[in-house]
């Protein structure tokens, strides 16, 4: 889950909810100067359904160890180390399911959930925090994903939808990095950062370079983006959630509770030009 604090508490957003509002934002990618993701419809169901496998553990909310919602905040932006708190083998299963989910539908979608995967775990991750038997376990997976990634490359190459163009590495590694810079823009938007940030890599512009997009919250729900990436003028979506009442929970069934009882609402997330 996602939390967002409120002066009750917390307002909690799943993460096939937080992946919808990536493929929103990507739906909206594109303009004269940044390029549009393609192919097209492959890219943004892999944007929108990264997070699939979440679909079930989200159903109960977790508690950490002490007591809040286990969920990502403003307090690990920019962090991936909280390895302690989870079950590794349990976490590693969701996030090959979060892959598995779409590879039967569309293994160009699934190959770029299976790159994001693989870099979070690689090059943004804290390893420190593992436990020498989890060590193992983390090696064994991510070779899985690798080869995951090859058997479903060789299933694009066969099936005649993608043009050479399509399965350039370049392409993939293009693609990937907007998945992330939309999931990024998600998450900053969901949990309401209050500082500044960008969208982790630099994007392709269409005179052949990249730039890096800036981040900078202006109010409660709005953010502002520059150089400006978006095809219209702003961006105004609804993100679903739920609100809790109290910052610490005894136990999860007290959470599992609270969370059940509450009403499903929205917010609205304004993202408008630098």
């Amino acid at each position: 889950m996602l939390r967002a604090r409120t002066q009750e508490g917390w307002f909690l957003i799943t993460h096939p909810e937080h992946a919808r509002l990536a493929g929103e934002f990507a739906t909206a990618w594109g303009n004269e100067q940044f390029r549009r993701p393609f192919p097209h419809p492959n890219t943004l169901l892999g944007i929108r359904r990264h997070d699939d496998g979440w679909a079930k553990r989200d159903l109960t909310p977790k508690v950490t160890r002490e007591g809040r919602p286990s969920a990502f905040g403003i307090d690990l932006v920019g962090k991936y180390s909280a390895f302690e708190e989870i079950d590794l083998e349990d976490y590693l299963q969701v996030r090959g399911q979060a892959m598995e989910a779409v590879s039967a539908e569309d293994p160009y979608a699934a190959i770029l959930i299976s790159m994001h995967t693989y870099n979070l775990l690689t090059e943004r991750a804290d390893h420190s925090t593992l436990r020498p038997i989890d060590r193992p376990k983390m090696a064994a997976f991510l070779e899985g994903q690798k080869k995951r990634q090859e058997e479903l490359r060789h299933a694009c190459a066969q099936s005649g939808a993608f043009t050479s163009h399509d399965l350039w590495p370049a392409t993939w590694v293009e693609n990937f990095r907007l998945l992330q810079a939309c999931d990024n823009l998600s998450l900053l938007s969901c949990v309401d950062y209050p500082g500044a940030a960008n969208l982790l890599h630099p994007l392709p512009t269409n005179d052949g370079g990249t730039h890096e997009v800036t981040v900078h919250r202006l109010a409660e729900g709005t953010f502002r983006l520059a150089p400006w990436p978006m095809r219209e003028p702003s961006v105004e979506v609804q993100v679903s959630g739920r609100r809790v009442t109290g910052e610490f929970f005894a136990s999860e069934s007290e959470l599992a509770a609270a969370y059940a009882a509450a009403a499903p609402e929205t917010r609205i997330i304004r993202i408008v030009q630098g």
